[in-house]
């Protein structure tokens, strides 16, 4: 087993998009669980649909880059206020149902054949980097050190993801620490006693929920920047992972979904890699490495039930904050 080359692939998962795509989903579900206490079982919609207004915007309508990055936004923010509109009266069970249902939904529009000259259906869409290239500022070349070595256009995609993820930290630090973001937590705790306070706990909702659906779909700009956007990487799964990568950092905090996705990934990466090795070097003979590749999605199903039971709220989170809806 190399285990130099998996410590290598595994370090350098630290600074990969898929890492700070997950950050910044991972903050606005933050914002919509930890904070307001709202079950979203979709944030991979609100990915896909932020990582396909950007595409779509440069590839059928030619608009620059900054431009499509504002359209997949906006598009978020619009799809949050039409989610929220007859859902956000709902509590617990079910809404989460009806959020996994809509990301599903919106999934499926993406896939299907009738805007296949938009959308690519199943081939999903692709070349649509040029101008984003074009506004790199850096000088052509390879930079950095051991696994972090990268040419200039996989830096300009991580200092972006970077600056766009610290902005958003920034962004719900200081709405948290104001009073909106108290009011925010008081519903989280028990809405009828804000609302006896004379406070529109639906519009409060309607604003994290648009807030934090924003934060998702820059996650997903974010995460489709070096590569493509295919349908089939908005998938329920993606939920699931995003939600393990909030918990295990902690729901109700600015920096645990950042801390969430680092590890999350890191752990990933180096599964992913140790793995089939370890198939390969008899270690694990009762199984193939295909096999072993899957083993590791069971592995993030079992670390998110232990999460959800023994530390609720998080490696950051406070254990006297509640951070489950009641």
């Amino acid at each position: 087993m190399d285990w130099l080359q998996i410590f290598s692939n595994t370090a350098s998962s630290i600074l990969s998009p898929a890492t700070i795509g997950y950050a910044l989903a991972a903050l606005g579900l933050a914002v919509h669980f930890g904070y307001a206490g709202l079950i979203n079982m979709g944030i991979a919609g609100f990915m896909a649909i932020g990582a396909y207004g950007y595409a779509i915007s440069i590839l059928s309508f030619g608009l620059p880059w900054w431009l499509g990055a504002i359209i997949g936004l906006v598009a978020a923010a619009l799809f949050a206020l039409i989610l929220g509109i007859p859902t956000l009266r709902l509590r617990g069970d079910y809404l989460a149902i009806v959020t996994i249902a809509a990301a599903e939904v919106v999934r499926l529009l993406f896939l299907t054949t009738a805007f296949d000259e938009v959308t690519g259906s199943a081939d999903g869409l692709s070349g649509y980097h040029g101008s984003f290239r074009a506004a790199n500022p850096l000088p052509e070349g390879t930079y950095g050190l051991g696994p972090w070595t990268y040419n200039e256009n996989q830096w300009w995609v991580r200092i972006m993801g970077l600056l766009t993820l610290a902005f958003a930290v920034l962004v719900v630090w200081m709405l948290m620490r104001s009073p909106w973001g108290r009011a925010l937590k008081g519903i989280r705790e028990d809405e009828d006693a804000v609302r006896s306070l004379g406070k529109n706990v639906y519009a409060y909702k309607m604003q994290s929920l648009v807030l934090g659906g924003v934060l998702a779909a820059a996650g997903g700009i974010v995460y489709a920047l070096p590569s493509a956007v295919s349908p089939g990487v908005y998938v329920t799964s993606l939920t699931f992972f995003v939600w393990t990568a909030l918990l295990l950092g902690g729901a109700a905090t600015v920096f645990g979904p950042l801390l969430g996705s680092l590890i999350f990934w890191v752990l990933q990466t180096f599964l992913s890699n140790v793995l089939p090795a370890l198939v390969q070097a008899g270690v694990l003979p009762f199984m193939s490495q295909i096999q072993a590749g899957t083993l590791r999605f069971i592995l993030v199903g079992v670390a998110l039930m232990l999460l959800v039971i023994f530390m609720p709220q998080g490696l950051l989170g406070n254990k006297k904050e509640l951070t489950f809806v009641k």
